[in-house]
């Protein structure tokens, strides 16, 4: 019986947590669209997030591509396909694994960041002082870093991208000889509008879900210092399923469109 109490207060808690989130949403967009406008904010956030991610979104794709390749090149020589690889992995990295990977990667690094920072200013009570002077805290932290998350991802998504296809490039100019030329030829031949277009959107819905719930865990941080770790943590987990959610319902999307 305890048990199943527990199970009811854990949903009751989570479908209170989604109102709660839906309400920041809400608050976000009623907030960005006033004055003053904090211009210099958004471009040290849109730096500070990019320049702190940009070296291990190259890693990760470079290892991504690389790894990519040389599993799925065994199984193509089989079939006498090696030739297919440069689109078969150009499609794969572009529409899918590419921005998923850079998102996670970036809910790890950027919405733990964002989630840490805001909950040691809220349990050191700076949000308020910030009140108290007269300063919008949630025009100046909150929306500011949000908006840099969800300018920001599909950049380094696109350049994740790129590292992934040239690590790729470089197991099939080892492996099979393939000059560089010959190699993106290939994959710009095999990529077409439709399949970077809905990757590009669904890259501004993950970068908008990783500041969005990395403000929200952060700002409304709790039960003191403990809440600062908490809040990080949850910020990731979150943020997490959030983006496999958004990710499907884009993924049914496209596919819908693409049978019309």
């Amino acid at each position: 019986m305890d048990t199943i109490f527990k199970i009811i207060e854990s949903i009751k808690a989570f479908l209170l947590d989604i109102g709660e989130l839906a309400q920041f949403a809400g608050r976000f967009f009623k907030e960005v669209f006033k004055r003053p406008s904090e211009y210099r904010e958004f471009l040290r956030q849109c730096f500070y997030m990019g320049n702190r991610s940009l070296l291990l979104v190259a890693v990760t794709g470079f290892i991504i591509g690389l790894v990519f390749t040389l599993q799925s090149r065994p199984t193509l020589q089989e079939f006498g396909a090696v030739s297919w690889m440069p689109s078969m992995v150009s499609i794969s990295i572009i529409r899918e694994i590419g921005p998923i990977i850079t998102a996670l990667i970036c809910a790890g690094r950027i919405g733990s960041g964002i989630g840490a920072e805001l909950g040691s200013m809220r349990v050191t009570e700076q949000i308020d002082a910030m009140e108290v002077s007269g300063t919008n805290p949630f025009k100046y932290l909150v929306v500011t870093r949000i908006l840099a998350t969800t300018f920001m991802l599909p950049i380094l998504v696109m350049f994740g991208d790129f590292i992934a296809i040239y690590g790729s490039y470089l197991v099939e100019n080892i492996k099979g000889n393939v000059s560089f030329l010959l190699y993106y030829n290939q994959v710009f031949d095999a990529l077409e509008f439709g399949d970077l277009i809905p990757a590009t959107i669904k890259s501004f819905f993950f970068g908008f879900a990783i500041g969005l719930v990395g403000c929200f865990k952060g700002y409304n941080c709790k039960k003191g210092t403990a809440g600062v770790g908490l809040a990080a943590n949850s910020a990731v987990v979150f943020t997490s399923m959030l983006l496999f959610i958004i990710d499907f319902i884009a993924v049914f999307v496209t596919d819908i469109f693409y049978d019309l």
